[in-house]
């Protein structure tokens, strides 16, 4: 295996970094920091310094678990100038970092810099904590210290561990419980910017961030230097560095980094491709955003490179498709007037996308469910990625990356790599494109925390067992039984006056799989309301009714071209090495609304034989059959179906309640209009809540029930 990095001695703009006045001698504010982790105050400001330009990690993948979406990948870096410093491999840098223990006479004088390093006297295997500055000015830190530059926070801690315990992989535990504390405290997590709500260029890099996403697919994991050495070839002075919750490395002007440093030590990460949760509707998106405190600015730290869109054309394209496709023509004409050609990364859909022998094609975002908008973002997980799999809903707390020297890189390798080298070229370009995207339209987020969601509801407590959420959960159990009632009403109403069907619906929309059988998920209820009246708004109206009560939900118009052309099974790209996504890739308790009564006289091919069939063990199993060309694989979901038709469906169904009208409007649109407008926001919210907590809570039948139930099902 071969690894280079590519060095840069031409140093940045000066910025600020976080020290701490620590004084002379064992009992020092150093050791006073030590005791007090991990509730570790965030450091204070030093005079600026300069940082350091950056190196580009070298890095390796390995198999990932799991049959169909493992790949070998190699070690790779790369190189500038003509030497190529031999690479570390990952098994003896790993076995290297327990060794050469920091040692020297320099006592702590500081801590907390964005480059705070620990260095040694040039010699290898002795290191000493680096003295701070003689003059430093005490502050007090405030908030903007670990939500704006969280890692000097992390620096801090890395530091001050390594001076009083040496080389040990738990600083990065004290880092998870310092955030930990600090998100606790006073709705703090309300403080932090969510990439759901909040434009990318309108965030700072490096500052903490949260995403409330679906894990769309697990890339391979990857191997990087969680701590790394640099050396000044003209002074020999050694200086340490971590390398966790970074794309890029630090090196100072004029340093080199030592890959055959003892004082190294290779990690392993697990990367997931996220997405934002498919069909969240607008009132969770609306309710998410009124609660966030978040203050952000547009962000001024870097300028995107001058081939990559900006975040408002990114909108502008969406809105006006036709400047796209002339920007798209504009560009195949630059083509021919320049050596190298435009890259063209945009948010296309497929019908916009033009593909050209000179020309990158469109980056497809992979969104499952067409229409969808959202930043995407590769997810780098460090500890416990074992208990998250594909299609958990998850909300992530980390440092955003968005450095633009990553898509650079990137460029540099397709360039200049030599296909003589089987291990440069083990990457299709492909694969480099969806694994490695700009930054500016697929963000990195380095986790510190993350949590899989019960829900997404935001007007339900996160998590329904602490004790504030029961107090919560007892005070609306109290209220149960009159709003169900005006729920019942609400829903008679949209059903035409039909008061057995909005039973059933009801029904239906608290209904949930609780456990499985062997092969048989127990809870599921697949409705089938038939006599819908044919070619009309009625069913529309009835999806955006459901669409107002539930948090997540999507409309498939069952037509003979939907079923022959749409893609509904996810299905693995071995020449990209991703999982391509479909329509059925959705999150748990997501309500699917299936519209027949669009569907007319016709013939299904291929396609729309298999998307049929998918449909069918989605209601009958709750499974979609994901396919890995060689084989399928099962993947068990929770997904509410509600089928519209005008007779019997074609789809099998757990119910079947044929509509009977007691009311016929004579203006559809402006009956179901008012029907919403007509309910009070509060009463709106109760519904929301009742449905959603209904599906959540734990429930026991009685004895009397269960004989009743058996009495009935024997007559």
């Amino acid at each position: 295996m071969k690894g280079t990095v590519k060095l840069n001695s031409v140093a940045e703009e000066e910025k600020s970094r976080f020290v701490l006045l620590a004084e002379p001698g064992p009992g020092g504010l150093v050791a006073a920091i030590a005791a007090a982790l991990p509730r570790l105050l965030p450091g204070q400001r030093e005079q600026p310094a300069r940082p350091f330009p950056p190196v580009v990690l070298p890095g390796s993948k390995m198999a990932a678990p799991g049959p169909a979406l493992a790949s070998r990948r190699s070690v790779r870096g790369r190189g500038a100038g003509p030497s190529r410093p031999p690479p570390l491999p990952p098994r003896e840098a790993a076995s290297a970092g327990s060794s050469g223990p920091i040692s020297g006479s320099g006592r702590a004088r500081g801590y907390g810099g964005a480059q705070g390093p620990i260095s040694g006297s040039g010699r290898s295997g002795e290191s000493r904590l680096a003295p701070a500055p003689a003059r430093l000015v005490r502050k007090m830190p405030c908030v903007a210290d670990w939500l704006n530059s969280p890692l000097s926070i992390v620096q801090g801690i890395f530091v001050c561990f390594l001076a009083q315990n040496g080389p040990s992989p738990d600083w990065e535990k004290k880092v998870t419980e310092y955030f930990t504390e600090k998100l606790k405290e006073n709705n703090a997590t309300n403080w932090v910017p969510s990439l759901n709500d909040v434009p990318l260029h309108y965030l700072k890099p490096n500052s903490l961030v949260k995403f409330r996403c679906m894990v769309q697919d697990m890339f391979d994991p990857e191997f990087y230097m969680g701590v790394y050495e640099t050396i000044d070839p003209n002074t020999k002075t050694r200086v340490l560095h971590f390398g966790k919750f970074r794309d890029v490395a630090e090196c100072g002007p004029q340093q080199e980094i030592d890959l055959n440093s003892s004082q190294m030590v290779t990690s392993e990460r697990q990367t997931f491709y996220c997405v934002p949760v498919p069909g969240e509707s607008a009132w969770v998106k609306e309710a998410y955003i009124s609660a966030s405190q978040a203050r952000v600015s547009p962000s001024t730290s870097y300028t995107p490179s001058r081939h990559k869109r900006s975040y408002e054309e990114d909108e502008d394209m969406e809105l006006h498709p036709s400047k796209q496709k002339e920007q798209h023509m504009g560009n195949i004409g630059d083509i021919h007037g320049c050596g190298e050609p435009k890259r063209l990364e945009t948010e296309a859909s497929a019908g916009h996308q033009l593909i050209s022998p000179n020309c990158s094609p469109p980056l497809d975002l992979n969104f499952p469910l067409p229409g969808e908008k959202g930043p995407a973002c590769l997810v780098k997980v460090y500890e416990r990625w074992d208990n998250f799999k594909v299609n958990d809903t998850l909300e992530v707390y980390g440092i955003l990356s968005v450095d633009p020297v990553l898509s650079l890189v990137n460029n540099e390798d397709r360039e200049n790599s030599s296909p003589l080298d089987p291990m440069e070229c083990m990457d299709t370009v492909e694969e480099q494109r969806v694994h490695s995207p700009p930054a500016s339209l697929v963000p990195r987020i380095h986790v510190i925390l993350a949590q899989k969601l019960q829900h997404i509801n935001p007007l339900l407590p996160a998590c329904l067992n602490e004790e504030e959420s029961k107090s919560f959960v007892s005070s609306f159990m109290m209220e149960l039984s009159p709003l169900r009632a005006e729920l019942l009403g609400f829903l008679t109403h949209a059903l035409l006056g039909d008061s057995l069907a909005a039973e059933y619906l009801i029904l239906h929309l608290i209904s949930t799989v609780y456990a499985r059988r062997d092969v048989l998920p127990l809870g599921k209820f697949t409705v089938n309301l038939s006599g819908c009246p044919r070619n009309s708004i009625f069913t529309e109206h009835i999806y955006r009714i459901i669409q107002q009560l539930v948090p997540a939900s999507y409309r498939l118009q069952m037509t003979i071209e939907n079923m022959n052309h749409s893609r509904f099974i996810p299905h693995k790209d071995y020449t990209a090495n991703r999982l391509v996504s479909g329509v059925l890739q959705l999150a748990s308790n997501t309500s699917l609304v299936i519209d027949e009564t669009l569907l007319e006289q016709g013939q299904l091919d291929t396609t729309g034989v298999h998307n049929v069939t998918a449909l069918g063990n989605l209601i009958t199993w709750q499974k979609v059959d994901y396919d890995f060309s060689y084989h399928q694989m099962e993947f068990p979901c929770n997904i509410n179906v509600l089928i519209t038709s005008e007779g019997r469906s074609l789809l099998p169904s757990d119910c079947q309640v044929h509509l009977q009208p007691q009311i016929i409007p004579p203006n559809m649109e402006e009956y179901m209009t008012s029907l919403l407008t007509a309910v009070l926001p509060s009463m709106l919210n109760k519904f929301r809540i009742y449905l959603s907590l209904l599906r959540l809570l734990d429930y026991s039948i009685s004895d009397e029930v269960t004989k009743a139930v058996e009495e009935d099902f024997v007559e």
